[in-house]
């Protein structure tokens, strides 16, 4: 047993079973003086001590001596007579680690074209490269697991998740970028994303060597809405308008009830319904619904699902076809005879005998007045009345 501590003593170097990492730190922090240290060719040695980086060996075999390397004689081991160095090492490949992915939820966004909420997920593979190892021990590996490579390349993707999110999001609220068909943008979204995570890691000594096969896409439940959507747009502009594509459904509904031969699927009240909707179709001249506006997302899309002004369409007549002219260049209708109104009801004046409007107080030819009193019983009185149609009593007194 001593011989093999002595022989792990002898060579301090990293395992083959650790070749595939990224880091692996050395676990012994006493080194014995003039332990043979070796590098692989892709990787270098950094040596750490309460926190700083001390020194850092490149590939190759060294002689841990402090009259070789210099640096070694800041953290000798005097405990030791001199005989050991305490320090940590870490052994950093600087190859590239490719095949990495990186994905997740991007946002919740809004649709310019439909005004809908939608949710974003992007997918891609990259491969990353350690070109400043010093900045990766002192700003990372002191913080995470260096054991397994997922805790830094984890950490690496939720920076581009990160960079992602924002670089795509802008344009979409731009305007720039549709969500239904984000795959023709894949180009600038690798250049952009790839430019971003390099700006953002550089600080800690990575790189983003490559990246590719980015693909951003919805969430399952919101491609179904919007392609529900497109397609009931599509199929209501071929209709000629919602109510249109509605009464047609209606007919494909009865339709359909009918070509089962009136068993389960035509019922009397489904056959009733549908007659009657196609009863009404034919025998009732269509209103012209609005037109929906072209569909949003794909190519020759317009602009969207915003409400369009209606055209004017006049309603037809028959089935014989009309000539349609706009409201301003109709002919004027000919003119009617002129009916003259009906006149107003008249009485004659009790005085001068002349016909004055009913219900007038006073004879507008001799000024008599038209309504007289009762002496006795004070009741109304009509200008010719000579006896009270309510006591009986004469209106003029009798002649001598």
């Amino acid at each position: 047993m001593g011989i093999i501590n002595e022989a792990r003593r002898e060579f301090i170097a990293a395992p083959d079973s650790s070749k595939g990492q990224i880091v692996y730190k050395w676990p012994d922090q006493n080194i014995r003086k003039f332990s043979r240290a070796i590098v692989e060719p892709d990787a270098v040695a950094v040596f750490t001590s309460q926190g700083q980086i001390m020194g850092v060996l490149p590939p190759g075999q060294h002689t841990l001596d402090a009259k070789e390397l210099p640096f070694l004689g800041l953290f000798v081991d005097w405990a030791t007579g001199g005989n050991a160095f305490k320090a940590e090492i870490y052994f950093v490949s600087q190859r590239d680690f490719p095949n990495l992915r990186y994905g997740g939820r991007l946002d919740e966004v809004q649709d310019p074209q439909t005004g809908l909420i939608v949710t974003l997920r992007t997918f891609g593979e990259y491969a990353l490269r350690i070109t400043d190892p010093t900045k990766l021990i002192l700003y990372l590996v002191g913080t995470v697991d260096v054991t397994n490579n997922e805790a830094v390349t984890g950490w690496v993707a939720q920076q581009m998740l990160k960079v992602t999110r924002t670089s795509v999001t802008t344009q979409l609220m731009s305007g720039a970028w549709p969500i239904l068909g984000l795959s023709m943008h894949s180009p600038e979204i690798e250049v952009a994303v790839k430019q971003g995570s390099n700006t953002e890691l550089a600080d800690y000594g990575v790189t983003i060597t490559k990246l590719g096969n980015v693909d951003i896409n919805l969430d399952d439940d919101d491609n179904a809405r919007l392609k529900k959507l497109a397609g009931d747009t599509a199929y209501s502009r071929l209709a000629g308008g919602f109510l249109q594509a509605a009464q047609a459904e209606a007919l494909q509904g009865a339709g359909e009830g009918l070509a089962k031969g009136g068993g389960e699927g035509a019922t009397p009240l489904f056959f009733a319904a549908g007659m009657g909707v196609g009863n009404q179709m034919f025998q009732q001249p269509m209103q012209p619904g609005p037109v929906p506006p072209p569909a949003p997302g794909f190519q020759g899309g317009g602009q969207g699902y915003a409400p369009q002004q209606q055209q004017y369409a006049p309603p037809a007549q028959g089935y014989a076809p009309q000539q349609q002219q706009p409201p301003q260049q109709q002919q004027q209708a000919a003119p009617q005879p002129t009916v003259a109104a009906p006149v107003a009801d008249t009485v004659e004046c009790g005085n001068c005998h002349s016909q004055v409007r009913a219900g007038a107080k006073f004879c507008d030819s001799c000024g008599n007045p038209m309504e007289k009193h009762c002496t006795n019983c004070n009741a109304a009185l009509s200008g010719t009345a000579k006896f009270c149609a309510e006591c009986g009593t004469p209106t003029t007194p009798p002649s001598a």
